[in-house]
């Protein structure tokens, strides 16, 4: 491989992390701005799936990312930053970062909201040096009708995700794999 080529190669290869930082904080004025991007994601939450109201006042905890940004080519990344909070106070700041590799082209934005269901949970999530979302999450996945489900094992379930507010062009959106790290905006 000649020096060129791998030159060529690597701006590929880092292309998606560089367009997944866009428009996500970084560099940003810090907690405030975080915080306010947080009030507009769990306002349009609430107005768009108002069933998460219900999660919310059953949670310990609400972490919420109100901008994930996604792109790769072959190799893909995304990033996001939003705020932990208890009682609706945040009381920590989170960014968000996962990479693949494998068939995926294209870039999308998008929002979620982890509903820490019970205190062991929320506990675990804060006591971790970098907590990855795994297998073991319980979607609330909404319906044709813009509802979703808040039923009894929902309500049961350690962490509950809600994906919403996609915007793009790659099919889907899944919080599995994230890994999330507290940090001083």
């Amino acid at each position: 491989m000649t020096a060129f080529s791998r030159r060529r190669f690597i701006v590929a290869a880092s292309a998606p992390f560089a367009v997944a930082a866009c428009g996500n904080g970084v560099g940003s004025t810090g907690g405030g701005r975080i915080d306010a991007r947080v009030d507009e994601a769990t306002n349009f939450m609430y107005d768009t799936l108002p069933e998460t109201q219900t999660l919310a006042s059953k949670s310990a905890g609400v972490l919420m990312m109100p901008l994930i940004t996604e792109a790769g080519f072959g190799i893909g990344g995304g990033f996001g930053r939003g705020a932990l909070r208890i009682d609706n106070v945040t009381v920590d700041y989170y960014s968000s970062t996962n990479a693949s590799i494998g068939l995926q082209i294209g870039a999308q934005q998008y929002a979620h909201a982890l509903f820490f269901m019970t205190p062991a949970s929320l506990n675990s999530f804060r006591s971790s040096p970098g907590w990855v979302a795994g297998a073991d999450l319980e979607y609330a996945v909404s319906s044709n009708s813009g509802a979703l489900t808040t039923d009894t094992t929902s309500l049961l379930t350690p962490v509950v995700a809600v994906v919403f507010g996609q915007a793009g062009l790659i099919a889907g959106a899944t919080v599995e794999g994230q890994k999330y790290n507290r940090i001083i905006p």
